[in-house]
């Protein structure tokens, strides 16, 4: 019985042995696969950047991120009754733009909500003193590559804050808050 408890403890022994090697051996490729430190990590301050050389690749039919926030240009268009109109993106009140295309299977229920007879939710959302605006200028202005695209505008600086896709005017809204509350942890720190 003593040597039957022998002979299984030496092959977990063994079997425990193999693990630890191959433990090891994936450590080291780790470890042969990073770049060499180029200053010792004593010498740098707190404060110093940490400057990362390789940034997240981003296939190529998505736009890019904005590293920082864009000016935003006037816009010119019609409004909603086929009035012309231009809004200017620096005069004291936040705005929302919204780019949609009419080809845009996504964009639908964006474009109901801006038909005539449906119009009460968009209204609903945009206070009675703000325009709505259609415009395809504006496109280009602000660079926008995909649709439906929103943009929010601080109206003080006329400054693009934030920016993203949404598929509903649920998502647009919850859009609108993340930027706001993180406008206001920032200011905080």
């Amino acid at each position: 019985m003593l040597i039957a408890v022998v002979i299984v403890e030496t092959m977990v022994l063994a079997l425990l042995s193999v693990v630890v090697v191959a433990l090891l051996r994936s450590h080291a490729e780790i470890l042969r696969r990073l770049p060499e430190p180029e200053a010792d990590i004593s010498e740098r301050t707190h404060d110093d950047p940490i400057v990362l050389s390789d940034g997240p690749r981003f296939p190529a039919h998505l736009p890019s991120p904005r590293r920082r926030a864009t000016q935003a240009r006037d816009i010119s268009g019609t409004t909603l009754d086929g009035d012309a109109a231009v809004v200017s993106m620096a005069v004291g009140s936040n705005t929302v733009l919204a780019f949609l295309s009419t080809g845009c299977l996504t964009c639908r229920t964006f474009w109901d909500g801006l038909q005539p007879a449906v119009r009460t939710p968009l209204r609903e959302l945009a206070p009675p003193d703000v325009q709505v605006v259609q415009s395809s200028r504006a496109w280009e202005d602000f660079g926008i590559e995909m649709s439906p695209y929103f943009c929010f505008v601080d109206g003080t600086t006329g400054e693009v804050r934030s920016e993203g896709a949404a598929m509903t005017w649920e998502q647009v809204a919850s859009l609108l808050r993340d930027a706001l509350l993180d406008e206001e942890l920032a200011t905080r720190t």
